[in-house]
């Protein structure tokens, strides 16, 4: 499925500085794969180390948003910023969370059919409109978002997932990156061992 990584060079794993080799190593042991985010990014060390260092500070650290609702923001904000890489490789991620294999389906499409909790819902109308009208967020959104039961620090990683995966979703076209044919299934039907 996916012919090129990116329109710009991709260097070889072996010419690659070792911390960011041995990452990559790590996810296709993990995954079975690389994805090509990894490849593509590659490109320019520094940028690369910045990029997964904010990633990770987002969507691996603790917090009041469970892995599947991070997922659910990066879905549904990279369905409305046109982004196909991101909707199917964090398709793919949120199926395997939530053990829900329509659910990506349904948020990429119109995430207000999906079947979410009101507490969900109101996490992703926030996000939506960092990701679209940042400017015009407000103190209303942020009691809509204590009703919900999300605290201060909450509100925070939700706009800022929104926001990181904005620029993920703008260098992904800017590369011309393509999902993995992997991630396509991912989620979908049990692993085999």
């Amino acid at each position: 499925m996916t012919e090129r990584i990116s329109r710009f060079p991709v260097p070889e794993l072996a010419d690659l500085p070792d911390d960011i080799r041995q990452r990559i190593l790590a996810v296709q042991e993990r995954s079975g794969f690389v994805p090509s985010v990894f490849l593509a990014l590659a490109h320019r060390p520094d940028e690369f180390r910045a990029f997964f260092a904010y990633h990770d500070a987002l969507m691996l650290k603790p917090s009041g948003l469970s892995k599947g609702e991070r997922e659910m923001i990066v879905v549904a904000t990279s369905a409305a910023n046109h982004c196909l890489y991101c909707v199917v490789a964090h398709g793919a991620i949120l199926r395997i969370h939530e053990k829900a294999p329509l659910l990506a389906d349904q948020l990429a499409t119109d995430w207000t059919r999906a079947a979410l909790t009101a507490r969900q819902r109101a996490m992703l109308a926030f996000a939506l409109k960092v990701a679209q009208q940042a400017n015009t967020v407000d103190a209303a959104d942020d009691e809509a978002l204590y009703a919900a039961g999300f605290s201060q620090e909450d509100i925070w990683d939700i706009g800022a997932i929104a926001a990181f995966f904005a620029l993920s979703n703008r260098m992904a076209g800017l590369t011309g990156m393509m999902p993995n044919a992997e991630f396509y299934m991912l989620g979908r039907v049990p692993r085999t061992p």
